[in-house]
């Protein structure tokens, strides 16, 4: 039987959380790591006092995820996903860890317009429900900032930009590729998504 590690790719804001929710239905076995969830663990239970500490925690999550990523590879789980705005950053060594363990990648993309990424991205990061280490230069575990829009972290739109262009979200691709335009959530169907995939990695 084949392995397959599949990556869940595309731009802050383009829904990949809750695509994953949706491939959990049919592959409930499969395990999910996301790199955004180990930033979050080590910001609550290390903390940073500036945009440097903050940088060097990440790169320790970065280590830690794939070196986890090689553990689950190693062992040989069936199907992996991981979720990430993945870029050329990453890419080389996602690849040099599937080929060492023969996994097969799956890309799913999900794309959209500038202005409506923008919009969704300057919401969701003055959300209460947005964790405060992603939009603060300083965080330990209990802070607190109930006026979102005062923190000292948060993106400008000419920077989300930048980034989405100099990193090349909307094209990174590892192995076979699915693309999925959510520009508006109401017309996106992953139902054939959805059976595509349980046809390709349930029947292999």
């Amino acid at each position: 039987m084949k392995n397959y590690l599949i990556l869940l790719a595309g731009s802050p804001a383009t829904g990949k959380s809750y695509l994953v929710n949706q491939l959990k239905d049919i592959f409930p076995d499969m395990f999910v790591i996301t790199p955004d969830e180990g930033k979050e663990i080590l910001a609550d239970s290390v903390g940073f006092n500036t945009l440097e500490e903050k940088v060097e925690l990440e790169n320790q999550v970065w280590s830690f995820y794939y070196s986890v990523l090689d553990l689950y590879m190693e062992v040989g789980k069936r199907v992996i996903l991981s979720e990430y705005p993945f870029s050329y950053k990453q890419k080389g060594r996602l690849k040099r860890l599937a080929d060492q363990y023969d996994y097969e990648v799956i890309t799913i993309r999900l794309v959209a317009d500038f202005e409506t990424l923008w919009e969704r991205r300057r919401k969701r990061d003055i959300e209460p429900s947005r964790h405060l280490s992603h939009i603060q230069t300083h965080y330990h575990y209990g802070d607190k900032l109930e006026d979102r829009t005062k923190a000292d972290n948060l993106v400008t739109k000419q920077e989300f930009k930048n980034i989405i262009s100099k990193r090349g979200y909307n094209n990174f691709q590892i192995g076979e590729l699915y693309e999925i335009d959510v520009s508006d959530f109401s017309k996106v169907n992953y139902t054939n998504l959805k059976k595509i995939l349980s046809r390709k990695i349930n029947n292999t």
